[in-house]
């Protein structure tokens, strides 16, 4: 099994753990993603009366499925929504609002980074938009004092008769990693 990040499973306790590079001199992270994931920074503009930030613009060939249907999560403080995976969809997510921890684990069998773990840290000073693959588990935790929230554009409609939704709880046996 293949992790990158400190709380994945399995650690000894008994043994440090050697930190590995995650940057390089550039501020550019090198860390091995998952296949499929992508991560664009977004743009904020402040100016005297407050922010804009762009959300999502065509010409950025983001992804390859248009919009088609958007809303706007909260994360309440501590609190973590997952483990969920999609079998139809692509949630393209962006963080906005807060401090929000992102762990994502691959557990497609067919895929070069099976096995593999990221874990992100995006929201107020470092918004991003973020695409998830279908199949990729995911779950987001508030790591502010204060509500979080982000905006996904899923790249299919939510079908209420038939959600696309799986869940695990935080603690099971599929996914390697335990939010502490």
């Amino acid at each position: 099994m293949t992790v990158s990040d400190r709380n994945a499973i399995p650690l000894d306790p008994s043994r440090p753990v050697r930190v590995t590079q995650t940057v390089d001199k550039s501020g550019r992270d090198i860390r091995r993603r998952i296949e499929g994931v992508t991560v664009r920074p977004l743009v904020t503009h402040p100016d005297g009366r407050g922010s804009l930030t762009e959300l999502y613009d065509l010409r950025w060939d983001f992804h390859p499925l248009p919009l088609v249907y958007s809303y706007f999560v909260t994360i309440r403080p501590n609190q973590v929504k997952g483990w969920i995976r999609h079998a139809k969809q692509d949630d393209r997510i962006a963080f906005l609002h807060g401090s929000i921890q992102v762990v994502l684990f691959d557990g497609r069998g067919d895929s070069p980074t099976c096995g593999l773990v990221n874990e992100f840290c995006f929201g107020t000073v470092n918004r991003s938009l973020v695409s998830i693959p279908v199949g990729v588990w995911h779950a987001l935790r508030n790591v502010d004092v204060h509500d979080s929230f982000f905006v996904n554009f899923p790249s299919c409609s939510y079908d209420h008769d038939d959600p696309d939704k799986e869940l695990l709880p935080l603690d099971n046996e599929i996914v390697p990693y335990r939010f502490r």
